[in-house]
């Protein structure tokens, strides 16, 4: 019995199609299975494969909360960044008056450093047997070995989101938006409280002093783009801002403070659950408290990177009977490059 072939669907409802190189070793790999007496359509098999590493399975986006740079640096174990400093004299020494010898102008310089940082490599196999391959064919339903696949390319989707907020756990040198080493921690904005819990006054005093922190904090240089609060406080902000007065919402209030004072209309206040405490803790150099960040979102302050994208390769078999592919990749952590453009808050809310 023939079983109808499936059309595979991308998730913008267009037909998967793969290229001839692709079918070329899908045919190879079935005229492997028919010469040992069986059939099946590895040619719709691979076509769902395909189509799988092409979905998306992030619950939360990195790229929403942080640069990510995907496909560059690809196959090297270290990425060097370099960074430029402006050297000279204050600006008043540049000024010359008439008949000044050249010989004794002030001079401007730039002062070059770099920063290295390590790129893992990551692989990872599935492996199926003409009997999965039998039984998938028959009953018309490839269910079983697409949920291999799945399951295989949400383990890389989650894992890169994860390294991308808390790094590695057991490899300080591969951090995240939470754990950077050399970003300054206040710990007396929040004290206790969160943002959602404050009274009024102390919601006006955290409002007066959280963008004051930052601007110091970076010497005036920089303005701040997103703020990542814990999603056990954030969920909180829809409360009135004003008791006496619920116009608006502590969020919206938060929101607009921000946009005016940073002179951006598009400020982000954004919801992170790897900020709570009970997940945060577990970070390497996590500590027992909630997570905030106020930061910069500019690709030259930080940003994270993806030397390898998700790539699966074609299934084979050495015996005509069980059948592996390999899925590969290479990603950084989120390396902060100037670390005074970012700034933590730290809360011990119960």
């Amino acid at each position: 019995m023939k079983f109808p072939k499936q059309t595979i669907l991308n998730a913008l409802g267009e037909p998967v199609v793969l290229n001839e190189k692709e079918v070329k070793i899908a045919k190879n790999c079935e005229q492997l299975i028919q010469n040992a007496g069986y059939e099946a359509d590895i040619t719709t098999l691979t076509t769902i494969m395909k189509q799988v590493v092409e979905q998306k399975f992030f619950k939360v986006a990195p790229a929403d909360y942080m640069p990510v740079k995907v496909g560059e640096g690809a196959w090297s174990r270290t990425l060097t960044t370099y960074r430029s400093f402006s050297l000279g004299d204050d600006f008043a020494t540049g000024i010359i008056g008439a008949g000044s010898n050249a010989a004794r102008q002030a001079m401007a310089d730039t002062q070059v450093d770099t920063i290295n940082v390590a790129q893992v490599p990551w692989a990872k196999s599935i492996a199926w047997s003409i009997f999965d391959l039998q039984e998938a064919s028959r009953s018309g339903n490839w269910d079983l070995i697409t949920s291999k696949e799945k399951a295989r390319k949400t383990n890389w989707d989650l894992g890169i989101q994860k390294v991308s907020f808390l790094g590695l756990q057991d490899d300080l040198n591969v951090r995240g938006l939470l754990t950077q080493s050399d970003v300054t921690v206040n710990t007396s904005l929040l004290g206790a409280n969160f943002i959602s819990g404050m009274t009024d006054a102390d919601f006006t005093t955290f409002c007066t002093n959280v963008y004051e922190a930052y601007r110091a904090n970076c010497n005036r240089t920089s303005e701040p783009t997103h703020f990542a609060l814990p999603e056990a406080d954030y969920n909180g902000l829809a409360a009135p801002f004003s008791t006496s007065f619920p116009l608006k919402t502590k969020l919206q209030h938060l929101q607009e403070m921000f946009a005016m004072l940073t002179m951006n209309p598009n400020f982000k206040i954004m919801k992170l659950a790897y900020g709570n405490r009970a997940i945060y803790k577990l970070a390497a150099g996590g500590s027992d408290v909630h997570k905030y960040a106020l930061y910069n979102y500019e690709e030259d302050s930080m940003n994270m990177n993806i030397g390898v994208n998700y790539t699966s390769t074609l299934a084979n078999s050495f015996d005509s009977f069980q059948f592996q592919n390999t899925a590969y990749g290479m990603f950084t952590g989120l390396k902060a490059f100037r670390p005074n453009e970012m700034l933590y808050l730290t809360s011990t809310h119960a």
